[in-house]
């Protein structure tokens, strides 16, 4: 089975797939309720997935990211940040090891030019650099019932966040809960994911992108798209609070710019979860202001609520958001608490 011939499998289930992302399977406001509070299983095609091997592959990425890929043993992951020489987040990375190889999961829409990126700086060292979304098929799982259903697939399922157990085929990996839903990623061969799916779907409702969206953007994960690559140091989207940057593992690309901003405790800036009441669609990257109309953030990620609105995550700075009059274009923001502290 190839990429295109499981999308076509997911398509006559009556998925509806743009560019290669699964939209929705039915009606997208029904698929959000059934998230918020039921088991749901989701396709991850919009994510990219980049390997590197080779004797060097360790070395070479830890020269390149703002965490310690030495920890990513047989069954830790943990997010990572990649940085220019300014400091400035190009992507953030979901990090995991398999089989001898690291697996970078990021955004499809910025795989080819980190790919290539990686590659330019490989220099001497041995290490291959390669594109495996079309080779590996990720699903999302959620919900109060996710780790019964997954104990009843595998003999054994991870219980920390971040933590991963792997198979022959599959890797399974706990992510944060959000409001008591339990949730996993598994990659997996292509050639197991129908059967896996189907396996799943007898238990969980298939849903589209947007829900998984939903899930990442209520449990605080942040990420870095087209438009908003070099806009952020990692700490104003909170990677030091996800455990997404290592202060002691030594030297890499922006490290000097991310650690004098931990040292000298300058961290102005913030990434916090917000709603909106909109007719209208914000996009990343977007421009917030305060009751004087001045520019203090931005738009990290969005996602339909199904209350009238969006629900995001803002990148802004502190003392503005503490006063609580936030406005994207003239509508005033209302803020949520994150699931885990900013102090």
């Amino acid at each position: 089975m190839t990429l295109v011939q499981w999308q076509t499998e997911l398509t006559a289930q009556g998925a509806h797939i743009t560019n290669q992302t699964v939209e929705n399977f039915s009606n997208a406001a029904q698929e959000l309720e059934a998230t918020k509070q039921s088991n749901i299983v989701c396709d991850l095609s919009h994510l990219g997935l980049i390997s590197l091997h080779g004797e060097d592959a360790i070395t070479f990425l830890q020269g390149q990211v703002t965490n310690d890929v030495k920890q990513l043993d047989s069954n830790q992951a943990h997010l990572s940040g990649y940085c220019t020489a300014k400091g400035r987040l190009l992507a953030l990375f979901l990090a995991f090891s398999y089989q001898s190889q690291i697996y970078l999961q990021l955004p499809r829409s910025l795989l080819t030019p980190i790919t290539k990126r990686l590659k330019m700086y490989v220099l001497r060292s041995k290490v291959n650099i390669d594109d495996m979304t079309d080779f590996k098929i990720q699903l999302g799982v959620s919900g109060p019932d996710a780790e019964t259903i997954l104990s009843k697939l595998f003999s054994s399922i991870p219980v920390n966040n971040f933590q991963h157990i792997s198979t022959e085929q599959t890797t399974i990996l706990k992510l944060p809960s959000v409001n008591n839903l339990a949730r996993y990623q598994l990659i997996t061969s292509i050639k197991n994911a129908s059967t896996l799916w189907h396996s799943l779907k007898s238990s969980c409702q298939p849903v589209g992108k947007s829900c998984w969206d939903w899930l990442e953007i209520n449990a605080g994960i942040p990420e870095v798209v087209p438009e908003t690559q070099e806009q952020f140091v990692p700490q104003m989207l909170n990677l030091d609070l996800l455990n997404g940057i290592n202060f002691k593992k030594g030297c890499y690309t922006g490290q000097e710019i991310v650690a004098r901003t931990h040292y000298l405790g300058s961290v102005k800036r913030r990434t916090f979860l917000a709603e909106l009441t909109t007719s209208d669609l914000p996009k990343a990257g977007e421009k917030l202001l305060d009751q004087n109309k001045n520019e203090v953030g931005q738009i990290v990620r969005l996602v339909p609520n199904n209350n009238a609105g969006v629900d995001m995550l803002v990148e802004l700075r502190i003392d503005a958001q503490q006063t609580g009059t936030i406005y994207w274009q003239d509508k005033l923001l209302s803020f949520k608490e994150l699931p885990y502290s900013l102090v």
